[in-house]
């Protein structure tokens, strides 16, 4: 794929710029003014057939089967996106007085309310922007609920197969991290958490299920420990796809959850962002919850909702009441499947999952071998020739895949971690499970076709550590 630059040849142009007719008034500074600018010499119809191109180039899960483990890289309904897109929802300007915006504020009161009840919390705020910022969220709430108690504590626990946001937001916190180790069937040590628990710990932070897409059997004890010390216990929600709808994080213990509705409530991922994370917590920790929520009131059977301020509140986290667009991309989505649907869109996610497992654990290395929720790790330790996890995530690509999660965690070397989520079709399955069955096959009789892979991209295998830290970008005129 060549640049637009290149594609220059003087005298084309795609549009006409008309002779400026506003006076010179002489205030442009002298450095400052240009007599030429440089751009590429086009016709209009090379401009869009080059961008076209590009765009084609992306990959997105509107492309194809995206099995971003940890991630739940699942289909968006496009609806989701027309409802957002409604002018009273996108037109509305958050400065409008609370008396022309009662409709969106029920929106939220009522999305506040569905969370509530997916998750057993008692009180949600909407405001945090992603799920990191769930987590900060979360964690600040912990630090200023110790203050409020005069009690002066440094330690949050986290487990060595925790998203590498945890640590990050326990260290931004002015925190200290207490590494927990994993057991031999992947879930939190019991023993290695007993040993190190103690007055001085704020809490521990936990994703059940892991990222290993393992189901804590010993969730309930684990909670009760950490409890009986006085502690909280904070759910990361990354992987709230597995469970919604079966059981509900609140019944189990844990004091707090953020969701990730660009996740779990399928509103777009990544790049097709903005995200949201909302924070729930229990009764005894709501009136730290960022400022505004919104509540409800009835006057003479009417309703109207309005704002109420804390004054134990943690602040602000975000500007007005968060990213407003994929909160309504949310609702539309709860609302759209009901409860019954939601609890079968995990239930479907955990079947792909352990469907998926069951066939490609014939040919690679299941480091835990036991039922999955809606993810699971492999890894490349039967490869033949050397062959690595990297190899194999570039091989995708030649047959049309995304690879899935590669190097995490990172308590399995080589891993991969593989989510089909609940959108994806058995012959969507089939396909891939048949592609990395075929890509081992082939480290052994042609191992050159894995190890020098991709061979059908624009761009073949780069030095990934070298472009990192040299990084050079070259303008062709």
């Amino acid at each position: 794929m060549i640049t637009i630059f290149e594609k220059s040849k003087g005298g084309v142009s795609a549009i006409e710029i008309l002779k400026l007719d506003v006076p010179d008034t002489g205030r442009i500074p002298k450095e400052l003014e240009r007599d030429f600018l440089e751009l590429p010499e086009v016709s209009e119809i090379e401009v869009i057939r080059h961008y076209i191109q590009l765009s084609r180039r992306n990959f997105g899960v509107d492309l194809g089967f995206y099995p971003l483990g940890s991630c739940t890289m699942k289909y968006s309904p496009k609806i989701n996106e027309e409802i957002a897109n409604f002018e009273g929802f996108s037109g509305l300007h958050p400065y409008v007085p609370l008396s022309f915006s009662q409709g969106s504020l029920k929106l939220m009161y009522g999305l506040s309310s569905f969370l509530k009840e997916i998750s057993g919390m008692d009180a949600v705020s909407l405001q945090p922007a992603a799920g990191a910022h769930g987590e900060l969220t979360g964690i600040m709430i912990m630090k200023v609920y110790f203050e409020k108690k005069q009690e002066k504590r440094t330690k949050i626990m986290i487990p060595d197969s925790a998203h590498g946001t945890n640590p990050a937001t326990v260290t931004m916190c002015g925190f200290t991290c207490m590494q927990v180790k994993s057991s031999s069937k992947g879930s939190l040590d019991i023993d290695d958490l007993k040993a190190k628990i103690d007055s001085d710990t704020v809490g521990l932070m936990l994703t059940n299920p892991n990222t290993l897409g393992i189901f804590d059997e010993n969730i309930l004890e684990i909670i009760k420990i950490v409890h009986d010390n006085g502690s909280l216990v904070y759910c990361d929600g990354a992987n709230l796809n597995a469970n919604m709808g079966i059981v509900r994080v609140g019944d189990l213990g844990f004091d707090m959850i953020h969701f990730n509705l660009h996740k779990t409530f399928s509103t777009p991922h990544g790049c097709g962002g903005p995200g949201s994370g909302p924070l729930g917590v229990k009764e005894y920790l709501a009136e730290f919850l960022p400022n505004p929520t919104i509540i409800e009131e009835k006057n003479g059977g009417r309703e109207s909702y309005k704002l109420d301020y804390s004054k134990n509140s943690i602040g602000k986290v975000k500007a007005f009441y968060g990213n407003f667009t994929v909160l309504v991309k949310a609702y539309a989505y709860i609302m759209g499947l009901g409860a019954e649907g939601i609890k079968n869109a995990a239930e479907n996610a955990v079947l792909n999952a352990n469907y998926m497992m069951s066939k490609l654990k014939k040919h690679y290395n299941l480091p835990y071998d036991r039922i999955c929720q809606h993810e699971f790790v492999i890894d490349d330790s039967r490869m033949e020739n050397n062959v690595t996890t990297n190899d194999i995530a570039k091989r995708l690509l030649d047959y049309g895949f995304h690879a899935p999660t590669v190097y995490f965690p990172l308590i399995v070397k080589g891993a991969m971690m593989i989510e089909p989520t609940e959108t994806e079709s058995k012959e969507t399955l089939d396909r891939f499970c048949d592609v990395m069955i075929k890509i081992k096959e082939e480290s052994k009789t042609d191992q050159d076709k894995v190890k020098n892979a991709p061979w059908k991209m624009p761009v073949k295998r780069v030095d990934a550590v070298k472009a990192a830290r040299e990084l050079d970008v070259v303008f062709n005129k």
